[in-house]
């Protein structure tokens, strides 16, 4: 009965978590945000704490270091990738030209149709033609400006509702470690600390790690393409980057957006051999040095299951599941040896024919 109870339990238990993770998925994010953050400014903290800092000044300086190194970033970066996306806007009619001049006849040769056969001189008589439709595509446009302040201005809000949730989740986390660990049945303490721990070891070093892998591809990839001589170097490395979290991901989306680039800055197609050279010597980084040396190889997270549990959040509960799937993945990975373990120590297993007559 016991048993049967607490599979109730736990049954009704994920339900129930499942249930709220897709009612609340958009207020769910910034507070998912800030307990991310928090956990990973914790260790920090923890670390000031020690040389005797009180644990609320500890997170002010951990704010403060980050929030400095955050600004100083965007005052750096920044205004080079909006340099290099406001050259890449104002280029967009040349390249719709080079794409018309020298694929267009290709497309009508072997398809019989030019997806860039419109000449910009019939954009303005189209503009003309539709003249008194123009006001109803000006209220759209207006509409959507508006829709994007209010985007805008809640997207600022949130952003300012995950550092407040950071802050005063770095503040009570030890507490609420503990406060968890006095509910635990005392005959599983032992089990459930170990599990624990192995968790945030494994969880820590994945987020920490891949947090820095992350920045570092991207400025490997930017360096690479800016000494290729690349436009919008600042803007594809670091979008590829950003990329990486996903497994492989970066390498293909920044290799592609490199690839346009450089037919389109340079007209020829052996330079995308360059291209290739730098994204094959920047996987190569990751791979040998980057990973092992910043996340580990006792993580235990297979690419492919990676990508598979990011898919299954992100469809089953949109950017939350996004969020909640590598944390559970990480948990899950630390349950399934723990299980693995327990089976082959286990007389079922261990039990030979012989033993049984």
């Amino acid at each position: 009965m016991n048993s049967l109870y607490r599979s109730i339990v736990i049954i009704l238990a994920v339900s129930t978590f499942i249930a709220l993770v897709l009612m609340l998925d958009a207020i769910l994010v910034p507070f998912l945000v800030g307990l991310i953050l928090g956990y990973l400014g914790d260790p920090l903290v923890d670390r000031l704490e020690k040389i005797r800092i009180p644990r609320t000044l500890g997170v002010f300086t951990v704010f403060l270091v980050f929030g400095s190194v955050f600004a100083s970033a965007l005052l750096i970066i920044m205004p080079l990738v909006l340099a290099e996306l406001s050259a890449l806007i104002k280029s967009l009619p040349a390249v719709f030209v080079w794409f018309q001049t020298n694929y267009g006849p290709s497309f009508l040769e072997y398809f019989g149709f030019d997806p860039f056969g419109i000449k910009p001189e019939q954009i303005g008589i189209k503009v003309l033609e539709n003249w008194a439709e123009a006001g109803g595509v000006l209220g759209n446009i207006l509409s959507r400006i508006t829709d994007s302040a209010f985007t805008f201005f809640s997207a600022t809000g949130n952003f300012f509702l995950s550092l407040i949730v950071a802050f005063y989740f770095m503040i009570d986390f030890d507490a609420i470690v503990e406060k968890i660990h006095s509910l635990i049945p005392r005959r599983y303490e032992a089990t459930a600390a170990k599990l624990g721990i192995e968790c945030d070891e494994i969880l820590g070093a994945f987020l920490r790690g891949q947090m820095w892998v992350m920045f570092l591809m991207g400025c490997v990839y930017s360096l690479g393409l800016y000494i290729l001589g690349i436009d919008q170097a600042l803007l594809i490395g670091f979008l590829a980057g950003l990329a990486s979290i996903i497994p492989y991901l970066g390498f293909a989306l920044g290799f592609l957006g490199a690839s346009i680039a450089a037919l389109i800055q340079f007209g020829d197609l052996f330079f995308l051999v360059y291209v290739a050279l730098v994204f094959l010597a920047a996987q190569l980084i990751e791979t040998v040095l980057l990973t092992p040396w910043l996340v580990g190889d006792r993580i235990g997270l297979h690419p492919l299951a990676v990508i598979f549990s990011l898919m299954v959040g992100g469809y089953v509960f949109g950017f939350s599941g996004i969020l909640l799937a590598l944390p559970f993945s990480a948990v899950a990975m630390v349950l399934l040896r723990h299980w693995h373990q327990v089976y082959i120590e286990s007389l079922p297993y261990l039990r030979k024919e012989e033993d049984e007559d």
